[in-house]
């Protein structure tokens, strides 16, 4: 068995609960901030434009290319 005094044991046990719930608690907040996709849109604005923009384009000609018939040669 241990040397340690049951209440030593409980301080300690109390302690790494701590210890694991502001682990637990920074994780999740880290997460949440990576994962905001509102926050990154707005600090990548222009990209973000400017990829909708081509996008758009690229559809854009693709349903014309479609839709309009070719004339033949």
């Amino acid at each position: 068995m241990s040397a340690l005094p049951s209440g030593e044991l409980e301080l300690k046990a109390a302690r790494e609960r701590e210890r694991l719930h502001s682990s637990v608690q920074e994780l999740r907040w880290c997460a949440r901030d990576n994962l905001d996709v509102t926050k990154h849109t707005r600090e990548n604005l222009r990209l973000v434009c400017s990829l909708a923009a081509l996008v758009g384009l690229g559809a854009g000609y693709a349903v014309a290319g479609v839709l309009v018939p070719r004339r033949k040669a």
